[in-house]
C-alpha cells in the first residue's frame, strides 16, 4: 500500500484538493478532523484536555474558541495542548492504515498540516505539497471570519515557509490556476504513482 503525504499552508487549498483524490477513489485521513472527533462529545481528548485547561469544556465538548485563546501565543500551553492531542491523532491514522490494509487499498493519502513540521514526511512513499501564490494565499485566508493578520502571521510563523515544503515536494499542486486546473494535476498524480507502482523492479 502507498502511502502519500499531503500537505500545504493554510489558504493554500489543502481540503479542496484532499476532496480531489477521495473523490478520485482515494482513501484520505484528515488529521484535522481527527482532531475534530476527538474534541467532540465522548471524544478522547475531552477528559485530558479539559483538565489542563480549565473551562474550555462546554457541553461535553472542547470549545475551540476557548481553548484558541487559552493557549494563543503560550508556546508552554501549545506544547502542553500537543503533549494530550498528537498521540491520539497518530492512534487514529494507525487505525486508518490498520482499516486500509485490510481491505487491500492500493493508494491512502494523509492529509497532515504539519507534515514536515512532525517530520511526518519521513515515513511518506511520496509527498504532495499544495500551494499557491502568495497574494492569493492570504486574501484567502483574511477572508475568512475572524482572521486577523496578527493571527495569520502567527500561524504562517509555525509553518514551514512555501518555498521549503515545494523543494521537499515530490509532487506540487497549484491551486491558484483554478479548481479544474487543479483536479487535473491530481489526476496526473495518481497516474504516475500508479504507473510506478506497477512498473517491474529494475534486476
Amino acid at each position: 500500500m502507498i502511502i502519500l503525504g499531503l500537505t500545504g499552508s493554510i489558504g493554500m487549498g489543502k481540503s479542496t484538493t484532499a476532496q480531489m483524490f477521495a473523490e478520485e477513489g482515494v482513501p484520505v485521513y484528515d488529521a484535522d478532523a481527527a482532531v475534530h472527533a476527538l474534541y467532540e462529545p465522548g471524544g478522547a481528548a475531552v477528559d485530558p484536555v479539559g483538565a489542563a485547561f480549565p473551562g474550555v469544556v462546554k457541553d461535553g465538548a472542547i470549545d475551540r474558541a476557548a481553548l484558541g485563546q487559552a493557549v494563543f501565543g503560550n508556546a508552554e500551553a501549545i506544547k502542553r495542548l500537543e503533549t494530550i492531542v498528537h498521540p491520539l491523532v497518530r492512534e487514529a491514522q494507525a487505525q486508518f492504515l490498520r482499516r486500509n490494509l485490510e481491505r487491500k487499498s492500493d493508494l491512502v493519502v494523509l492529509d497532515i498540516p504539519l507534515l514536515f513540521e512532525t517530520g511526518a514526511n519521513t515515513f511518506m512513499d511520496a509527498v504532495v505539497v499544495v500551494s499557491a501564490p502568495a497574494d492569493v494565499q492570504r486574501a484567502r485566508v483574511l477572508a475568512r471570519p475572524g482572521m486577523t493578520e496578527d493571527k495569520f502571521e502567527a500561524i504562517l510563523a509555525k509553518q514551514r515557509p512555501d518555498a521549503e515544503k515545494r523543494a521537499k515536494a515530490d509532487f506540487v499542486v497549484n491551486t491558484g490556476l483554478g479548481l479544474e486546473e487543479a483536479r487535473a494535476q491530481v489526476r496526473a498524480i495518481l497516474s504516475v504513482i500508479r504507473e510506478d507502482a506497477l512498473a517491474p523492479a529494475a534486476s
